[in-house]
């Protein structure tokens, strides 16, 4: 069982020591492989412990380290997560890192507020931020600030704004910091690195990158909660009208009846805040008053515009990371994006579209000739050629277009693949020449906080991909089609005035960052 002590806790004092003030060595506190000295050990805390935090946290704690405190603004939720973990499978057994989860977080201190949190909570040392999107900046910002590594689920955040902001005070704390793009750390990704830098398909100018989320897991493109009439209780009573002869006509079923169906299935949603959910922490720098509708939480609300940024902001970060990376873009000097219809009304969205593709042009760098990036999300994909096949898995994937072969790859950069099938060959005996992530990806982060390895994803690597990635919802929102122009020098759309609103938001009073 891991330590409750940090390693500060073992610099000995000058007055018991005849040598002076110094860390009492690995050797002397009998750390073995099964038993680690508390010097290292990290206390850890969790902000957002419902949903992918847990996963998170039971990678860390399953590596050795210390979890502190828990911060949600759901308990009860927390509790049947924990309880859904618990659950023997079919052989019988329940997991072991179960069991651990279920002991440490019975053991550690319970929050809402992250902001008391890091008041109270002296002994913490690193932070998992895993809430809905909108509150990633807000928490990191904080938990640096207040000197805290910081581990950030993706996309790192809500707004362009925020990317930079949060490169900006990582580089200032020095704290060790990672975004939650588990790929980056596997071997996929950095084989494909090592392929695209040894040549082995030639010079890219081409990319196709698509997933088909949401289309599996939460509803996009549908009017929201904010959209259900309210209840006409003292309305007139209508005129009898003199029934059409004959049989009744049927129901019209356009999309229109779509909708009316679809606010009158969460009009009759029960709508009373479950006990223990903090809605107010939950909406935290949302500019809207939004009242509490099980459509948004738990899970669901990555669909909705003032919590999340739909699927690109759900998948880029697994999905154009490889291409990002090994070929060096940068950031794009041009984007368009078009998409179905958006969610409710069009002046004000409720939710994503259903659907989205955006193009994204980068310049040449250096001997590197000019990159078309096309993202696909919602169902699309691209038109693949006879000879190379769709990279099967977890619904995305990629390709890379050369000028003497193609590469592709699934989600997280999982098994690559160079075509033809000479150029396979040549690949196979490509050296690898950049370092591996020997550990997970969480594990890799808890050692940089302790200065024992490199993140693999820092913030300086980790805003400007997500900055690509948030581009493509700046450039839907600037309109269909619409090309815009972007100087990333000085963080501003040049051809469209109006689109630069959409690098940043309105935040709610007390909450600007």
């Amino acid at each position: 069982m891991a330590s409750k002590f940090s390693r500060r806790d073992f610099v000995a004092d000058s007055t018991k020591l005849a040598l002076g003030a110094m860390i009492i060595p690995r050797h002397v506190l009998g750390a073995t492989p099964l038993r680690r000295a508390p010097s290292d050990t990290l206390n850890f805390a969790c902000v957002g412990f419902g949903g992918m935090g847990m996963n998170n946290t039971m990678e860390l704690i399953d590596a050795g380290e210390n979890l502190v405190a828990v911060c949600d603004i759901d308990p009860a939720f927390v509790e049947r997560q924990i309880a859904g973990k618990l659950r023997p499978n079919r052989e019988g057994v329940v997991s072991p890192s179960a069991i651990k989860l279920r002991d440490a977080y019975a053991k550690a201190a319970k929050y809402s507020d992250f902001r008391e949190m890091l008041d109270k909570q002296k002994d913490i040392e690193a932070v998992i931020i895993a809430t809905p999107d909108h509150l990633h900046a807000t928490v990191a910002v904080a938990a640096m600030r207040a000197g805290k590594h910081v581990y950030v689920q993706k996309p790192l955040a809500y707004s362009v704004y925020e990317t930079r902001l949060l490169a900006r005070v990582a580089a200032e704390t020095k704290v060790a910091t990672q975004m939650g793009n588990q790929g980056h750390s596997r071997e996929g990704t950095r084989r494909i690195h090592d392929w695209i830098n040894a040549g082995v398909i030639g010079p890219v100018r081409e990319v196709h990158i698509w997933t088909d989320r949401p289309q599996r897991y939460w509803a996009q493109g549908i009017p929201g909660p904010t959209q259900i009439p309210a209840p006409q209780t003292n309305a007139p009573a209508a005129s009898a009208a003199t029934p059409p002869a004959g049989p009744p006509a049927p129901p019209s079923w356009n999309v229109g009846t779509v909708n009316r169906a679809i606010l009158t299935a969460m009009a009759a949603n029960p709508r009373d805040l479950p006990a223990g959910l903090n809605w107010p922490l939950f909406l935290g720098p949302a500019a809207q008053d939004i009242p509490y509708h099980p459509a948004y939480h738990p899970f669901s609300w990555r669909g909705w515009v003032p919590f999340g940024v739909s699927a690109i902001g759900d998948m880029g970060a697994h999905l154009i990371d490889q291409a990002y990376w090994s070929l060096g873009l940068g950031l794009p000097t041009s984007i368009v994006s078009h998409s179905t219809p958006w969610g409710g009304p069009a002046n004000n969205p409720a939710s994503y579209p259903l659907a989205m593709q955006t193009k994204y042009e980068f310049a040449a760098r250096g001997n590197k000739p000019p990159v078309t990036m096309h993202w696909y999300d919602g169902g699309l994909s691209p038109m693949l050629l006879a000879d190379v096949p769709a990279p099967a898995g977890d619904g995305g994937g990629a390709i890379f277009v050369g000028e003497k072969g193609y590469l592709t790859h699934q989600t997280y950069g999982d098994n690559p693949q160079i075509f033809p099938a000479s150029l396979a060959a040549e690949a196979a005996n490509v050296p690898k020449s950049f370092p591996r992530v020997e550990t997970g990806h969480e594990v890799n982060w808890a050692q940089a906080c302790k200065g024992e390895a490199k993140a693999s994803s820092p913030f300086d690597y980790a805003a400007p991909l997500t900055e690509v990635m948030l581009l493509g919802v700046v450039a839907l929102r600037a309109g269909q089609n619409r090309r815009i122009e972007y100087d990333a020098a000085n963080m501003s759309v040049k051809n469209v005035p109006e689109a630069n609103q959409y690098l940043t938001r309105e935040y709610r009073a007390g909450w600007a960052l």
